[in-house]
């Protein structure tokens, strides 16, 4: 069936239509499960609830454990996508990772966030994420480009797996498929008996369609990648610097072919589209504030800068290269929990602008 699919559609449209059809699950996941990066940091340090802090333990347990048993049946390689691939800095780790964390604070959202209220009618997001969109590229491929390759460099590393479960197995002679499925069962059991306790059921499930829709970016990407015969990146869901791919392919498409990136944020808007109209009715909204959209904006400019110097976002480094066990994803995650964080003090304490209503 998948040879078909490949021999029907081409490898550009089948790789993208992977890259939509998890981008739709993790929209429904925003829009009817409330899985959020930024709610979850505000709702464990302002709301005292940390049912949404759970869901993410299950989506990471749930895409870990998918991601090293499929290499254990020989599925993938992992050290073939691209966070086990390349070697980052551990300063753009941190500093990109704090810039992207306090931008997502200021900007109200991060870039899946920002998708997911998009496709819910909110017109604030689509300035929001256009402006990010294009800061991405401005350090990606722009005029900062080469500063930020200057400063924060990195390097292939094609012959060894740029992860913690490959280099626990060299050092123990374990397996690091069996590394990183045990820490997965871990995570779920622990995060997902949380949930089950407090009533959680809902939220159980879409924390783990969504750790499931990463975990199908890596397999269905390394599928087309090893079965056809253009040079495909093994990689799965992102969303800063897709968001300036697929603003670019909206103006020049007739000289590009679509791809995972695109079809990913294609996947994000249709899903919360369809879950907004299920739970509570798309409706569309506008900034009535001058001052909260200047704000926003400023946060979407460091959330573009801040992605591209730590290689990823917080669905990025906080759950794709998480979930391979990359080097650096441990502390792009945790900086951007810190950026975060310093950033909702910042607003809610009345150290800066007034929260956002």
């Amino acid at each position: 069936m998948l040879d078909t699919l490949l021999a029907t559609l081409g490898e550009a449209w089948t790789i993208t239509l992977i890259g939509l059809s998890g981008g739709l699950v993790l929209g429904l996941a925003a829009r009817l499960g409330r899985f959020c990066t930024l709610g979850m940091i505000e709702d464990v340090h302002y709301g005292h609830d940390r049912a949404r802090l759970w869901m993410w333990g299950v989506a990471l347990g749930a895409a870990m454990t998918v991601n090293f048993t499929a290499e254990a049946a020989g599925l993938i390689r992992l050290h073939e996508a691209i966070y086990l691939m390349n070697g980052f800095t551990l300063a753009g780790a941190a500093i990109g990772g704090l810039m992207f964390g306090y931008g997502m604070a200021q900007a109200g959202n991060c870039g899946y966030g920002m998708l997911a209220r998009l496709g819910g009618g909110d017109l604030r997001a689509m300035v929001i994420a256009v402006v990010m969109g294009i800061a991405a590229y401005v350090a990606l491929s722009g005029p900062l480009a080469a500063l930020r390759a200057r400063l924060f460099p990195f390097e292939p590393h094609p012959e060894a797996a740029q992860g913690w479960a490959h280099w626990l197995g060299e050092a123990t002679g374990l397996a690091p498929w069996a590394i990183g499925g045990a820490l997965g069962l871990v995570l779920i059991l622990a995060a997902g008996g949380a949930l089950l306790r407090s009533g959680h059921w809902k939220e159980l499930f879409w924390a783990a369609a969504a750790g499931s829709a990463i975990s199908s970016g890596f397999l269905g990407t390394a599928w087309v990648a090893n079965t056809g015969f253009e040079p495909w990146l093994v990689q799965s869901h992102t969303f800063t610097a897709p968001v300036g791919d697929s603003i670019r392919y909206a103006m020049f498409s007739s000289g590009l072919q679509p791809d995972f990136a695109i079809g990913s944020v294609a996947g994000v808007l249709i899903g919360a589209f369809i879950g907004s109209l299920i739970r509570d009715g798309f409706r569309w909204e506008a900034c009535d504030d001058p001052r909260e959209l200047k704000r926003q904006m400023g946060g979407a400019i460091l959330m573009g800068f801040g992605a591209v110097i730590a290689a990823g976002c917080s669905v990025g480094q906080g759950l794709s290269a998480l979930s391979l066990l990359s080097f650096h994803a441990p502390v792009v995650a945790l900086a951007i929990w810190l950026g975060a964080w310093f950033g909702l003090r910042q607003l809610i304490e009345g150290l800066g602008l007034a929260r956002e209503v």
